[in-house]
């Protein structure tokens, strides 16, 4: 009698070969979904509508003056497409003042940022001033004429005018005619760091009129903080006290430096290369008696 053969037995790790087969098609499905999504929403983060933003490129420390280097742009999505107080364009946060310890890659909002140091609170202000190495700050008078009449504010520019009544010299080292009065730059890019005591009536970036509960002081400041090398130090405090007169001028944003100093200048790394000044490297810079 004739026996029906026994049916073939699956030879052993046959179905772990659909297995891997299967896990392999699903991790390529999801990878086109992934990259699918990202080419269509253009990178947002959380899918949906995008909008461009302001974001820190790198840390950004408290009462730093922001620069260009220091941002980047990025598309982000969902509840930050309603934000109001968000930036689009890096330029309109070039220039303002970091209230609060920034991290790398966080979005910039309005209320992160003052256009002036002295909204920032006292308490939260670290004991020091924010210069590069080699670089010096010096307090210097002003008032409403001499200071364009308060305009001046924490991270602009500005120039310095000097008048003095000089008398000419010949090439033997005699007066030559009688004294006349000669006006002159004398320094450009000059950086405002500081202000003080009163605050210039200015808002911070988001237009509120305080920051933590401080409100602002009305009124024309009557120093101005600035940053420049020792070098320089004892050029303008010679102009200080032998000038007739010393004016400043405010630079438009646009002829602004594009980055505050960040290193050493390199016609006076330290404050070992001051070496004094006198009339005779007065005149030597600034050729005063040539005009």
């Amino acid at each position: 009698m004739a026996v029906a053969p026994a049916p073939a037995r699956p030879r052993p790790g046959g179905g772990r070969l659909f297995i891997i087969v299967g896990l392999l098609l699903a991790v390529l499905a999801f990878g086109g979904v992934f990259l699918l999504g990202n080419t269509l929403g253009g990178g947002a983060v959380g899918g949906g509508p995008s909008t461009t933003v302001v974001v820190a490129k790198q840390a950004i420390p408290l009462r730093h003056t922001i620069t260009s280097a220091d941002l980047d742009v990025a598309k982000v999505s969902g509840s930050f497409t309603s934000v109001n107080n968000t930036y689009t364009n890096i330029n309109d946060v070039k220039g303002l003042i970091a209230e609060i310890q920034i991290t790398k890659g966080s979005v910039i909002t309005s209320d992160m940022l003052a256009r002036d140091i002295n909204l920032v609170p006292a308490g939260a202000a670290p004991a020091y001033l924010p210069l590069a190495s080699g670089w010096v700050a010096i307090t210097i008078p002003t008032g409403e004429q001499q200071g364009v009449a308060g305009h001046i504010s924490v991270g602009d520019y500005i120039t310095v005018i000097a008048s003095l009544s000089v008398t000419p010299i010949s090439g033997a080292g005699q007066t030559s005619g009688p004294p006349k009065s000669v006006t002159k730059t004398v320094f450009t890019n000059i950086h405002i760091i500081g202000l003080g005591p009163a605050s210039a009536n200015v808002q911070p970036a988001g237009g509120a009129t305080s920051v933590g509960g401080t409100q602002t002081t009305s009124g024309v400041t009557s120093s101005l903080t600035i940053e420049l090398t020792q070098c320089d130090a004892e050029y303008f405090t010679w102009f200080l006290g032998n000038a007739g007169s010393l004016k400043y001028t405010l630079q438009s944003f646009h002829d602004y430096l594009a980055q505050a100093p960040s290193a050493p200048d390199p016609t006076c790394p330290t404050v070992l290369s001051a070496q004094g000044v006198s009339q005779k490297e007065v005149e030597a810079r600034y050729h005063f008696t040539a005009l």
